[in-house]
């Protein structure tokens, strides 16, 4: 027994330190951020919400510092919180993520680096990796190496492509996942309790206070978990048991709205809230959205396969159904408490979100994997049994390990593509460069990254691309070099660069390359 426990032991360090590894590599390999990203590091760290805020931003020349300081935490800086919580307050999410990423930003000041963000995910993905196979272990428990076969899968689940998106992502919903599988894990252990256990009735209300002051989202899974343990306690008339666990919740409700009170505003009168309460009376846009978000998890939690999968298992009930012979699906007391929270906050989620993007379904993508690869096992072991099980089930996990290494696939966020432009710019044609921007699509943090790293440039706020204005903007400024040019949407670009390369003086123009929210042009 003692040398199970040791392997066991073994195993889920051993798939700690690989991830890890793992992560490192993805976040060395990170090449640009996604506009929250700039926000995150902008509400963390700068004095307000947005650069564009300033009175000076627009119209006037600046350096790459004046950007960068939206990114990093400076030595004057050092010591200052307030900003911290006042930005939330102003903006649409609860602080406790944006204070544990102006910690970290501490330990690197005056420049950007994706590191602070992708360390402390890397940190939160340990302890996930830990409560996933805490979980799982209560899943497969009875079974032959059960630990063993834990600590493998939790490992697994932790490096498919939604899990490294989420550590890469340097936003708050790696520690939304660690708040739901902390809350799952917690509420299993609470299932097994026949009497009152105030130091577990403790941390489910310390969990659900860190999760309700991480991410407004986390409280469809509460809710649901929430629901299912009050209709228990009713139906088996543990009366203490349920005002116990009610008082709990209340005082984490509580104690959420004191250290946060904006949460109200947010959740029922800003914009987001009021656009997700929009959504979900949009009946018809649901089932468009659940199938989008299917095809998400698809390729993001199952690598690509769930389809395969899920043939397989039709397969399998199918050829049963033909042999007329029964399927035996193991009774577990745990899995409704795991399926149902996490059917209904991925249901909420298609409906609410204000875009169908991977980020909002991440905190359950591992939960919707353990459970599908255990339905699975389930259906497999109709057909084989011992050994035969385990090495079917082994081949199974190990293609879903190697498919994105075969087929490349790259997780999100990661922005490999953009790392030409960056080094393009950075170092090729570090020239004077112009924004020539609508502010009618403002989505400049989506390009801060390139301004930072520019020494000269130049935000022009809905400026008529008229002679005079452009030779107003670059007086003095050495052009023997050429000229970069960024174009945000509802312009027409070609007649801008035309009318640039006239005002210049200078010959051709080129595009060099589309990003997300602006095309990117070279004048020579």
């Amino acid at each position: 027994m003692k040398k199970i426990i040791k392997l066991d032991k073994i195993l889920i360090i051993l798939a700690i330190v690989v991830q890890t590894i793992i992560f490192i590599i993805m976040g060395a390999n990170k090449s640009y951020i996604h506009m929250d990203e700039a926000y995150s590091l902008g509400l963390a760290s700068y004095d307000k919400v947005e650069i564009q805020n300033n009175e000076d931003f627009y119209n006037t020349w600046h350096n790459g510092e004046y950007y960068e300081d939206y990114l990093c935490v400076n030595d004057d800086e050092t010591g200052e919180f307030s900003q911290v919580y006042e930005n939330q307050k102003n903006d649409v999410h609860p602080p406790l993520y944006y204070l544990l990423l102006r910690i970290a930003m501490g330990f690197h000041k005056n420049s950007y680096s994706q590191w602070p963000g992708v360390i402390i995910n890397i940190i939160i993905y340990i302890f996930v990796t830990i409560f996933m196979y805490l979980i799982i272990q209560k899943l497969l428990k009875g079974k032959p190496k059960y630990k063993e076969k834990s600590a493998f899968i939790a490992f697994l689940s932790s490096i498919i492509l939604s899990s490294i998106t989420n550590v890469v992502y340097i936003r708050m919903y790696a520690l939304s996942t660690l708040n739901i599988v902390i809350t799952t894990y917690l509420h299993m252990k609470l299932l097994e309790k026949d009497k009152i256990d105030y130091k577990l009735l403790f941390f489910i209300g310390l969990s659900a206070l860190a999760g309700s002051l991480t991410h407004y989202y986390y409280l469809f899974y509460l809710v649901m978990m929430f629901i299912m343990f009050v209709i228990k306690y009713i139906k088996e008339k543990r009366y203490k048991e349920l005002i116990a666990y009610f008082v709990t919740m209340c005082i984490a409700g509580v104690l959420s709205l004191i250290i946060f009170p904006y949460s109200i505003q947010h959740m029922f009168f800003g914009y987001r809230g009021q656009g997700a309460i929009s959504n979900l009376t949009n009946i018809s846009q649901f089932l468009t959205n659940i199938c989008l978000y299917i095809y998400k998890i698809n390729r993001h939690a199952f690598n690509g396969l769930l389809f395969i999968i899920l043939i397989a298992m039709l397969g399998i009930v199918i050829y049963k159904k033909v042999k007329k012979q029964k399927i035996e699906i193991e009774k577990n007391k745990y899995i409704k408490y795991i399926a149902i929270p996490t059917l209904f906050y991925s249901v909420i989620i298609a409906i609410a979100s204000p875009w169908i993007e991977l980020r909002y379904i991440m905190p359950v993508c591992g939960l919707i994997f353990i459970l599908i690869l255990y339905l699975l096992y389930n259906l497999i072991s109709n057909l084989v049994q011992g050994k035969k099980l385990d090495i079917t089930m082994l081949i199974i996990c190990i293609i879903i390990m190697i498919t994105p290494i075969i087929f490349r696939m790259e997780p999100e966020e990661m922005f490999l593509d953009k790392r030409d432009i960056v080094n393009k710019l950075q170092n090729e044609l570090n020239v004077p460069t112009i924004f020539m921007f609508n502010s009618n699509e403002n989505r400049f943090l989506d390009d801060i990254l390139l301004f930072s790293v520019l020494d000269e440039s130049y935000v022009a706020k809905d400026v008529e691309c008229t002679d005079e204005n452009i030779q107003n903007i670059v007086k003095d400024k050495d052009l023997s070099n050429g000229l970069v040019i960024f174009i945000n949407g509802g312009q027409e670009n070609d007649d801008i660069m035309d009318k640039i390369t006239k005002a210049t003086g200078l010959t051709s123009w080129e595009w060099i390359k589309g990003l997300n929210a602006c095309n990117v042009y070279y004048i020579k």
